[in-house]
């Protein structure tokens, strides 16, 4: 199940509240390739939206190669990869790290503590991971 929200009053129309958010699902892993998205009814109605929209999403993320149709069986992911340029992934883990330091400071870490803290970080993932039938990240 997708977990979408869409906010009917922030002047973004709300199909493209769906392309933004599936192509964010998809550039971090959480829908992986040839997994299918819900069919179009049923996100509507999830979403509590007119099933055009979802209809207009599918179509620009179909038309952008993010995602694939198989006729009578419903809309997929497609194995393309990452739908964000080198540029656009930069911008979104600059902003994140910006937030981090912020925060970090905040509570009383210098950068290198929080360097430190985010070597710590990598070091508990990749041993979660080993222990993860070697499951890599």
């Amino acid at each position: 199940m997708l977990h979408l929200s869409l906010q009917q009053g922030d002047g973004v129309p709300l199909y493209l509240q769906l392309i933004q958010q599936i192509k964010h699902l998809v550039a971090t892993g959480r829908l992986a390739p040839d997994s299918e998205l819900p069919p179009v009814r049923v996100l509507a109605q999830q979403l509590l939206i007119n099933p055009n929209t979802v209809v207009r999403a599918y179509r620009e993320l179909e038309i952008a190669g993010l995602v694939y149709k198989r006729r009578g069986e419903g809309t997929y992911v497609s194995s393309r990869g990452t739908p964000y340029t080198p540029e656009e992934c930069r911008r979104i883990l600059a902003q994140k790290v910006e937030a981090l330091l912020i925060e970090g400071r905040h509570l009383g870490f210098d950068e290198e503590k929080i360097i430190d803290l985010v070597r710590e970080c990598e070091s508990d993932l990749q041993r979660r991971a080993r222990a993860n039938e070697g499951v890599t990240i």
